[in-house]
């Protein structure tokens, strides 16, 4: 995720390793001349919510945390381990799912092929983008096609019942 994110601010890591004595890690990042954005403080509530939410991720563990997550903010889950596995959820109950929680970068179909194809079965899909990755990139490219969020991982309970809330208005 370190390097998804550096790399996106066009940074570089220089790792120097000696066995016995430890590792160094360097980030280099560009300047800027951009002035720096001081960020209010938010309440800390979290929102809880009803409805239905298809996960989609690759990696089991992760599907199994956020899953939790999502069940401890009141919302019914349907999980989903691939982009094909998605899509197959979707056309079975998509009267019924509220919000897609997709993965950007899984195995096989991408999450953006998966939200294309997500579109294709409705337009008025409701999905937000989730990934390592930081917004910049392929994430923005997803946004700009009609994605409705994104959530950077690693997230909190609180970001997570937030950005939903922003989602399903």
């Amino acid at each position: 995720m370190v390097y998804g994110i550096v790399m996106g601010h066009k940074g570089m890591i220089n790792v120097y390793s000696e066995p016995g004595q430890g590792t160094t890690f360097n980030i280099y990042l560009p300047a800027s001349e951009k002035s720096v954005v001081v960020e209010t403080a938010t309440s800390s509530a979290i929102l809880k919510g009803t409805g239905m939410v298809l996960l989609v991720d690759d990696e089991a563990m992760v599907l199994e945390v956020n899953r939790d997550m999502l069940e401890s903010l009141g919302y019914r889950v349907l999980a989903a381990g691939s982009g094909q596995e998605a899509i197959a959820v979707y056309m079975e109950k998509k009267e019924q799912i509220d919000l897609v929680i997709l993965d950007m970068i899984m195995a096989g179909i991408s999450g953006g092929e998966t939200f294309d194809r997500l579109r294709e079965i409705n337009p008025d899909i409701r999905v937000l983008l989730s990934s390592g990755y930081s917004v910049n990139g392929q994430a923005q490219e997803i946004l700009d096609r009609g994605c409705r969020g994104f959530l950077q991982k690693p997230f909190t309970l609180e970001g997570l019942s937030r950005k939903i809330k922003e989602v399903i208005r």
